[in-house]
């Protein structure tokens, strides 16, 4: 595990899965909490994590891109996942774990 976090692509594989769990929250618990008990500060927490969890993942994904000669494609899929609800755990199967490796 300590060898995981010590890569580039391990890291963006972290982050992607902390990135989905984190919109999944925003979107299933804080923003009912927000419109439905109005609650509105679960948003604002809950909202700037994913923020900057997003921010995050989008670099890393450029830097991993570039480490590793990505196409654009293959990067641009992996953007497009993170716009997605349950994308960055379809990235992290389908784009990053095959290059694990």
């Amino acid at each position: 595990m300590t060898h995981f976090l010590l890569t580039g692509l391990g890291r963006l594989r972290l982050v992607a899965i902390l990135e989905g769990v984190s919109f999944l929250v925003l979107l299933l618990i804080a923003m009912p909490l927000k419109y439905l008990a109005g609650q509105p500060q679960a948003v604002r927490h809950v909202g700037m994590a994913h923020g900057v969890l997003f921010v995050l993942y989008v670099l890393l994904l450029i830097q991993q891109s570039i480490e590793r000669g990505w196409s654009v494609r293959k990067m641009a899929l992996g953007f497009i996942a993170s716009l997605v609800p349950l994308g960055t755990f379809w990235a992290d199967k389908k784009l990053f774990q095959a290059n694990a490796q």
